[in-house]
């Protein structure tokens, strides 16, 4: 059995002491997101990786896909899908 080396730090923990507790809970809020694997949109299988800041790419169907600097989704992305959305709707009526 592997000892857990941290209990709350988590993937922060090799900051320390150092910057304070609320900036460490932010780095591992956004560090936790950048290192996940995503659903592919394409294939259907849970294999999308960070490549580099906004590059998202498949491992499964080689896909490349722009996002968020940290995760695949963003709000703002959401929230302009769903407008456009509603505007198509409207002029189809």
């Amino acid at each position: 059995m592997v000892n857990k080396r941290t209990k709350k730090a988590g993937i922060t923990g090799k900051y320390g002491v150092r910057y304070g507790a609320s900036l460490r809970k932010q780095v591992k809020k956004i560090e936790i997101s950048q290192h996940a694997r995503y659903t592919c949109s394409f294939c259907g299988k849970d294999s999308v990786k960070r490549v580099s800041t906004g590059i998202w790419r498949c491992s499964a169907c080689k896909k490349v896909q722009a996002g968020g600097a940290y995760s695949l989704n963003t709000a703002q992305a959401a929230q302009v899908r769903s407008t456009i959305r509603r505007l198509r709707e409207g002029t189809d009526v």
